[in-house]
């Protein structure tokens, strides 16, 4: 599978996330920000960081950059499109997913391993795992998911709910980690599944995201 990997200024995780993929079967290759067509790629990757600094809020300015139009093309296409922690903010200002990554609930730099509950089991990022309960690593101080109560409703009832901390990381809405939108090809996560595919740097427990998005 033929991944990109978008690179704007600013951007801290996109070797980690490239090494990742590379490393469970994909074919990844590191995209410019500037760049305008993503028509080659079978999923695209939006990876932590802070893009342009953060200056506004979280992923406010990034939602300018070129690629996005190019994001929403693929986006309808029903292309695979990820956003891991500042990329989950991204997708969020670009409306590309609902709700909005606002400050953590006690504001700071949040640097830690959490559990999450597993809530749906049968999505395009979740059905490879045989557990319903993993530990991923969090680095965000604008983590805490919020959205509407409709929004919240939609996103319980038609499932799109994926992850979920199962203590308050930072209180984040119905403690939601991971969500997709209504078609289920675009996911938005706070927690890093790149850094934990080898139990010698923390765990294994973001290996079955990667594997389900090989095997959607």
């Amino acid at each position: 599978m033929k991944a990109a990997v978008i690179q704007f200024p600013g951007s801290n995780c996109d070797l980690d996330l490239m090494y990742a993929l590379d490393q469970l079967g994909f074919d990844p290759e590191l995209v410019d920000h500037n760049a305008t067509d993503l028509s080659d790629y079978d999923a695209i990757f939006l990876p932590g960081g802070f893009s342009f600094g953060d200056y506004l809020r979280s992923g406010a300015v990034a939602r300018f950059s070129p690629i996005i139009e190019a994001l929403k093309a693929e986006d309808a296409k029903g292309k695979i499109i990820v956003g891991i922690c500042n990329g989950f903010q991204i997708l969020t200002e670009a409306g590309l997913l609902p709700g909005q990554l606002m400050m953590n609930e006690h504001p700071g730099f949040i640097c830690d391993e959490v559990d999450l509950q597993i809530e749906n089991g049968d999505s395009n990022f979740s059905k490879q795992y045989d557990t319903n309960k993993i530990n991923l690593p969090v680095a965000h101080g604008e983590g805490r998911y919020v959205a509407n109560d409709a929004t919240i409703k939609q996103l319980e009832a038609n499932h799109q709910v994926i992850f979920k901390y199962l203590t308050n990381v930072n209180g984040s809405t119905n403690q939601i980690a991971g969500i997709t939108n209504q078609r289920g090809n675009v996911f938005g996560m706070m927690p890093h599944p790149e850094r934990a595919i080898e139990a010698v740097i923390s765990s294994t427990d973001g290996k079955a995201f990667f594997t389900s998005i090989l095997n959607k």
